[in-house]
């Protein structure tokens, strides 16, 4: 979600939504993988997941660094622009990788979905049902994200605001690298 307001402030809504389909895709794979096994081995394999979110927080640990420092890909200038020109394709695989490597999106999905399949149904049905219905759900969150970065794009016309958006944008994510890591 931070990833949707930060873009929907710096590239708009409309450009952000190729990155959005990225991780619908990602999020809907991942909630494919984790009903039909992955929770199964992430259970008995408890050493795989740890490491799975040491290296997710300290990626997005990394990311909040470049965004403190003002260098990373998604940084904004000082006048409130952003240098980034990256291709849709580009936006697309941001969104796919930050579903895919987001552990604690993995252990939602594996606490939260196995109650409602019914081992005595068809397994695809309820399974289409619920990728449906969380899919449907993100993409609200999405675009409503994405449309109050677009909102508060405003108040980007002084260069300490900027600084200041880029500080906490990348307070938050050292923050939630943190929290995915050690949590």
């Amino acid at each position: 979600m931070t990833l949707a307001m930060t873009m929907g402030m710096t590239i708009g809504v409309r450009r952000t939504f190729w990155m959005m389909w990225g991780e619908l895709i990602g999020v809907g794979l991942v909630t494919v993988l984790a009903i039909t096994g992955v929770a199964a081995i992430m259970l008995n394999y408890p050493l795989f997941f740890a490491i799975f979110k040491l290296v997710g927080g300290a990626y997005l640990g990394y990311l909040g660094i470049q965004l403190w420092r003002s260098k990373g890909k998604m940084a904004l200038q000082d006048d409130g622009s952003h240098q980034f020109d990256l291709s849709g394709a580009q936006l697309a695989l941001q969104g796919f990788i930050t579903a895919v490597a987001n552990p604690k999106g993995w252990a939602f999905i594996v606490a939260l979905l196995p109650p409602f399949i019914d081992i005595s149904r068809p397994l695809a049905p309820q399974l289409t049902i619920l990728v449906a219905i969380i899919l449907f759900i993100e993409f609200v969150c999405l675009v409503l994200y994405a449309t109050g970065g677009k909102t508060v794009k405003h108040l980007l016309q002084k260069s300490e605001n900027v600084r200041l958006v880029n500080r906490l944008a990348g307070t938050l994510m050292i923050g939630v690298g943190v929290w995915l890591a050690f949590g």
